[in-house]
């Protein structure tokens, strides 16, 4: 596989100091910063099936009738 510089980007950018974490929180909390409300989702009854019947991610994700017997 080529990587093309241009379109590489390194690890070493996104790395960021506990200094500058300790911070950005400092100011986020100066500014009265919250967490985000949860938001209100519809969720529908066919994914509400299929989420009680799917298997985990690394089994696929598929759904597995053998659940509905349980």
């Amino acid at each position: 596989m080529h990587l093309r510089p241009d379109r590489f980007l390194s690890l070493r950018l996104l790395q960021v100091s506990d200094e500058e974490l300790s911070h950005r929180r400092i100011e986020q909390d100066k500014k009265g910063w919250k967490p985000a409300q949860p938001r209100t989702r519809k969720v529908t009854t066919a994914l509400k099936a299929y989420a009680l019947l799917a298997t985990s991610a690394d089994k696929g994700a598929v759904r597995n009738k053998a659940m509905l017997d349980g």
